[in-house]
């Protein structure tokens, strides 16, 4: 039995193998003590009448083990076909052990979150359903602070199902394969007496501009984009 995908999970293997846990919280506060001029400038821009992105934390309070950086969320977005969006277009409820963690998490920081971000699939951003959420506060500097991960994980052969959209190379060598594969099962024998390589080469030619169009009439009717350009995405077509 194949056991299901706990992104979570997947989302923490990334971020350790581009840095040690151990070394995050370095970085961090390196970062952060390196931009804190630019960051109260920006604050400055922010409070005349600008909502401020950022949310303060307690550096002293935070659990490294619940600190990304962007890209390791783009990545797992890509991996899986995922987006990362604002919090207000998630269509489910919030549950409410995520606002008991988020009113912990202020009292604990003495702050008051704001601008959260929800990793899911497209679908539980349009439609009612329920998959694989994973709640975050933005931190500054393209960090995020992992609040809450609820619901169901995902498909255990989500990623290989995914992999063709990720990016155009990979849909080019699936529609490849694709189309040797139907070469491969199609009974030649009864067109052809003597089938030549000629004749094979062909077969594939045809059935790799039948798959191809077929996925190209596909992309475009229903407005479907690669997931290196949708994974923040809020366009439910893209």
């Amino acid at each position: 039995m194949l056991t299901k995908t706990n992104i979570e999970l997947k989302l923490e293997q990334v971020r350790d193998k581009r840095i040690s846990e151990e070394n995050i919280l370095k970085e961090v506060a390196t970062i952060f003590s390196e931009n804190e001029t630019k960051r109260l400038a920006i604050k400055e821009t922010l409070a005349k009448g600008v909502s401020e992105k950022d949310n303060s934390f307690n550096f002293d309070k935070l659990e490294s083990n619940r600190i990304y950086h962007i890209t390791d969320i783009q990545k797992i977005c890509v991996d899986y076909r995922l987006r990362f969006l604002d919090s207000r277009f998630f269509k489910e409820t919030i549950p409410e052990e995520a606002i008991s963690k988020i009113r912990q998490l202020e009292n604990e920081h003495n702050t008051a979150l704001k601008n959260f971000k929800i990793i899911a699939p497209a679908k539980l951003l349009n439609l009612e359903n329920a998959d694989d959420p994973l709640l975050f506060a933005p931190m500054g500097n393209d960090y995020f602070y992992l609040i809450h991960k609820w619901g169901n994980d995902l498909h255990p052969l989500r990623k290989a199902l995914m992999w063709p959209y990720k990016t155009l190379e990979n849909l080019v060598v699936t529609v490849f394969f694709v189309s040797l594969a139907l070469t491969a099962i199609t009974p030649i024998h009864l067109f052809s007496a003597g089938p030549t390589t000629q004749e094979y080469l062909l077969l594939f030619l045809f059935m790799f501009k039948s798959v191809g169009g077929m996925v190209l009439f596909y992309g475009f009717a229903k407005g479907k984009n690669f997931n290196t350009a949708i994974w923040n995405s809020k366009y439910y077509n893209a």
